[in-house]
């Protein structure tokens, strides 16, 4: 009966398995040199690494492109440092896939709302259900930020810069699949990426 005592009070405390925290499960797929974690586009004219970041380019006729990774991914967070540049920055994180039903996280502006929109979920199928709190007082403009994002089931929450600023559950979210950096379409602009990192949860 002593030992029933002593596990009953200590797994409340417990963060993940035996105690182990996020920080623990983080496993770079971006570190500056290459891009084998990832799907390059047949063809690519869009993604290129300089100077240890990753570049978004749009091509003249601003086609777009999505950057995947190989990787499925089901419960995760992922994790990279982002940096607006030239043009109207449209970008984001496709959160599993790019079903109607998953979310892509917004990183710049809304091509339908004409507005910043950095770090709301955006659902081919209902719109942005929620916007971000907060972003005008964190996001930097000309300076490199920092942006989290995780699924748990169908649950989605978004930190910048260290802040929690948005939690949204999805009823029909599509349970597994690739990471995407997105290169909007129909955009002239420049949009930088470094220390990509994933946590499967």
């Amino acid at each position: 009966m002593k030992h029933i005592f002593i596990l009953l009070f200590v797994l409340p405390f417990s963060t993940g398995s035996f105690g182990q925290s996020i920080d623990d499960y983080w496993e770079t797929i971006f570190d500056g040199n290459s891009l084998e974690e990832w799907e390059i586009p047949k063809d690519n004219i869009w993604w290129s690494i300089e100077e240890g970041a990753l570049w978004a380019k749009s091509d003249p006729d601003k086609v777009g492109s999505i950057l995947w990774t190989k990787k499925n991914h089901k419960d995760f967070a992922v994790q990279m440092d982002f940096k607006f540049g030239e043009g109207t920055i449209d970008s984001g994180i496709f959160m599993r896939g790019d079903d109607k039903e998953n979310p892509q996280i917004q990183i710049g502006e809304s091509g339908s709302l004409k507005r910043d929109m950095t770090a709301s979920p955006y659902v081919p199928s209902l719109g942005y259900p929620v916007e971000a709190e907060g972003i005008v007082g964190l996001l930097k403009l000309d300076d490199w930020n920092t942006i989290k994002a995780r699924a748990i089931g169908n649950t989605y929450k978004v930190w910048l810069n260290g802040v929690e600023v948005m939690n949204y559950k999805l009823e029909k979210a599509n349970l597994i699949g690739p990471i995407g950096i997105q290169l909007h379409p129909g955009k002239e602009m420049t949009i930088q990426f470094k220390n990509i990192a994933v946590a499967e949860l």
